[in-house]
């Protein structure tokens, strides 16, 4: 369906996943990408490229951005809501550049302390503006066209891709954010209104239709979403470089684009996920994109490698049609071998119903030959068993004497490789297999079973398929009491019920027996992967939830508002460990500005003395006093040991200063997941004025009470 019409070896690596297109004239499309050396290349073969400023001009056709840092993110894309033409935006790990390509300037250059991972370009509900949107460590930051910083928010772990899709289908692009947590969180303003957990990193976000969008992982999953709800998804042993919609068969639909880190390029259906069309590059594919590159007025689908081979696609209709008669064909073979795998099970039945050895038998040995009763049932419990190692286990059993000889469970993100297992020894074959279970998240998983039951004695085995529900916070055994309650606390006041709360403790916790609920609340768990956690609740409604662990506390609180349905609720917080730590993040955040500050101060200082050592050597060059001319260069060798030396010292300072900010950054969030609603925007906004302003006693104050 797609042919190749284009074909360019650019004679620059492309480095993966920073590849865009922009009309930076209004009119042409140009293929920008980030190469080696901290450059940018773009290519214009519509006019000629023109040297001067950040440009450098190589080929007449490709011009090259200097940054003098690595390049982390590219993105093309309008900002000035009254001009035609794009806007090229480049990421470090320190800076963004808003960049007007044709007129060679600078709009704007930033300074991003917690750097540039990768850049979306669009507009979202709570800003009037087109904004370019930067999301680094465990923070999102929004410029316009001014520079001006208009939206910053927190998000749990680094950002490694972003989205703009109508994921409430209003008319208004929400957020998508992947991060390394394995998450997929959505944004709406301030607020995040859905989260999603996949099994890694989400290393790819693109918008598909309305709220549909494709995703990619880290571990060569790539699949569609619609809203919160997964349409289909595949597994290769390949790595996902880009995903890409592109609207191949002219039918208003768009189909999901991927490249591979093989080379290989499938083109999906966004339905279904099956394989439309395929075409090899001869090494990974860099980027996908789509633009008018001709000026036929079609767009073509544009595929890059990393090693500069550029391809461009476009639909052949005269072989939609024997694409067509193909998929009816491939229908028929799908039916075809149905029908065979039905006949094969049922030659199977009647051979079971054959006399054994020629010889009449009763109805009681025709079952012992392999056919289980058929009043035969499966039973599945989730229990938490109480010993010295405490853990859950789902226990499978039959109704009756057969055997379970095997089960197979399947559950997203539960076991390594996503399924599990399990079949006692020969000698030990009962009716009833013990499958130990350890989550490593409070998430909510449901168990896809399979069970194979038979005889004793008997080699033919029938598939029980069942589906169990493992809640939320499974991983705590309900105790009457617990020898010590938690320091840290959170406290707030709900205006409902004390039955409808414990409703939802029945319902997300893992018990025995319904926690009584009459007139208040009291009840004490034990996490089966330590700590401890104690929920309580008067009949004025007061609520107090005991832990040491912020995240449960966060985790519990967005449960319970979520089935509550509460739009916003402040709490008051009570985390000295994590205040204390916060505290001493602080302290030495304020040292890494400090020694940053001196070793600038001493770098241009040392450039000063590089310029008159060069101009005194030279001179004494010219002059032909040699002895002065060494005495100099040696200088100039002995500071430029020191410059390397200094430039180790701010590459670590520096690195030190990122993860003391990511901490900060990932406490301000976890206590924002203490709040919901306006209360939870709130105290992001605080947080951050307060670090601006280097208010700390602030900082603490606005963690505790949620304001300041």
């Amino acid at each position: 369906m797609l042919v190749p019409i284009f074909t360019l070896k650019i004679k620059h690596k492309i480095h993966p996943r920073m590849v865009t297109v922009g009309k930076y004239d209004g009119l042409h499309p140009c293929l920008t990408c980030g190469t080696t050396a901290s450059k940018v290349f773009v290519h214009n073969p519509h006019s000629p490229a023109i040297a001067g400023g950040r440009v450098a001009v190589q080929d007449s056709d490709i011009s090259l951005l200097t940054m003098n840092q690595s390049v982390s993110a590219i993105c093309a894309g309008q900002l000035d809501p009254e001009s035609k033409r794009d806007v090229l935006c480049i990421g470090t790990q320190t800076n963004l550049l808003a960049y007007d390509v044709h007129d060679n300037k600078d709009l704007f250059y930033k300074e991003v302390p917690d750097g540039i991972n990768s850049i979306v370009m669009g507009k979202i509900s709570s800003v009037d503006a087109p904004l370019v949107i930067a999301g680094g460590n465990c923070t999102l930051q929004g410029f316009d066209m001014e520079g001006e910083d208009r939206f910053w928010t927190v998000t749990g772990d680094i950002v490694s891709s972003l989205a703009l899709v109508d994921f409430t289908n209003d008319g208004t692009d929400e957020l998508l954010v992947g991060s390394e947590d394995f998450d997929i969180r959505v944004f709406q303003a301030d607020d995040i209104i859905a989260e999603m957990t996949e099994t890694e990193a989400v290393t790819g976000l693109c918008r598909v239709r309305g709220s549909r969008y494709g995703y990619a992982l880290a571990n060569g999953t790539v699949g569609v979403y619609d809203r919160s709800a997964r349409y289909w998804r595949i597994k290769s042993k390949n790595q996902v470089m880009a995903i890409h919609s592109f609207d191949l068969d002219g039918d208003g639909v768009p189909e999901l684009i991927t490249g591979w880190s093989n080379g290989k390029i499938d083109v999906r259906s966004n339905s279904t996920g099956e394989v439309i069309f395929k075409d090899n590059l001869t090494s990974a594919v860099a980027g996908i994109v789509d633009a008018d590159y001709r000026l036929d007025g079609k767009n073509q689908l544009i595929c890059c490698s990393v090693d500069g081979e550029v391809r461009g696609y476009q639909t052949d209709k005269s072989r939609l049609q024997i694409v067509d008669a193909n998929r009816s064909s491939d229908d028929m073979r799908e039916l075809n071998l149905t029908k065979q795998n039905l006949l094969l099970e049922l030659r199977n039945y009647e051979r079971e119903q054959e006399p054994l050895r020629g010889e009449q038998v009763t109805a009681m040995e025709r079952v012992e030959g392999g056919i289980i009763p058929a009043s035969t049932t499966i039973n599945t419990e989730l229990i938490i068993e109480q010993k010295e190692h405490p853990c859950i286990e789902l226990v499978v059993s039959t109704s009756n004497e057969t055997i379970v000889r095997m089960v197979v469970i399947f559950a997203e993100g539960l076991f390594e490789g996503e399924s599990h297992v399990m079949h006692p020894s020969p000698n030990n074959l009962t009716n009833e297999i013990r499958v130990p279970i350890h989550p490593t998240k409070d998430s909510a998983v449901e168990l896809h079973i399979q069970a194979f039951v038979s005889l004793p004695g008997s080699f033919n085995f029938h598939v029980f398929e069942v589906t169990n529900h493992l809640p939320s916070f499974s991983a705590y055994l309900y105790q009457d009491n617990i020898p010590n309650i938690p320091e840290s606390s959170v406290t707030f006041t709900l205006n409902e019920r004390v039955q409808r709360v414990g409703i939802w403790i029945n319902e997300n916790f893992l018990l025995r027996h319904e926690v009584p609920c009459e007139e208040s609340i009291d009840c004490h768990f034990i996490a089966l992967r330590g700590g401890d956690l104690v929920i309580k609740m008067d009949n004025s409604g007061q609520v107090r939830i005991y832990t040491d662990n912020i995240d449960l506390a966060g985790d519990v609180i967005q449960s319970l508002a979520s089935f509550l349905r509460l739009d916003h609720l402040q709490v008051t917080a009570h985390f000295p460990m994590h205040l204390e730590r916060l505290s001493s993040i602080m302290t030495s955040v304020d040292n890494l500005h400090a020694v940053t500050q001196k070793l600038a101060a001493e770098m241009t200082d040392h450039s000063n003395l590089i310029r008159s050592l060069v101009v005194r050597a030279e001179d004494a060059r010219l002059q032909g006093e040699i002895p002065n001319m060494k005495k100099g260069y040696m200088e100039l060798q002995d500071l430029n040991r020191d410059l390397v030396n200094g430039y180790h010292v701010r590459s670590t300072n520096h690195q030190e200063l990122v993860k003391s900010l990511k901490l900060v950054n990932q406490i301000i969030q976890k206590a924002s997941q203490l709040r919901v609603g306006k209360y939870k925007a709130q105290l992001v906004a605080q947080c951050r004025d307060a670090i601006k302003t280097n208010k700390p006693s602030a900082l603490f104050k606005i963690i505790q009470a949620g304001s300041a």
